[in-house]
């Protein structure tokens, strides 16, 4: 039961990332677009800023790791 409970705290890490790195690339996403049509030469930073948030699902799955090796290690 214990592995259970580990193993859906290391889902919800990943999940929740996931849903808010989606969440945050559609509004910079679609904010970019209408930038890039008025300034075309904003192009390279609008792709920075829509790759930034990616960063938090890789967060979410190391933090997911970590749960499963720590705490699957103890059981």
């Amino acid at each position: 039961m214990d592995l259970g409970f580990i193993a859906i705290g290391a889902a919800l890490a990943v999940g929740f990332a996931a849903l808010a790195t989606g969440y945050a690339q559609g509004k910079i996403g679609s904010a970019g677009a209408g930038a890039i049509a008025e300034k075309p030469e904003l192009a390279g930073r609008i792709i920075l800023l829509v790759a930034i948030p990616e960063t938090m699902v890789i967060l979410g799955f190391a933090v997911a790791a970590m749960i499963l090796l720590i705490l699957g290690n103890k059981i």
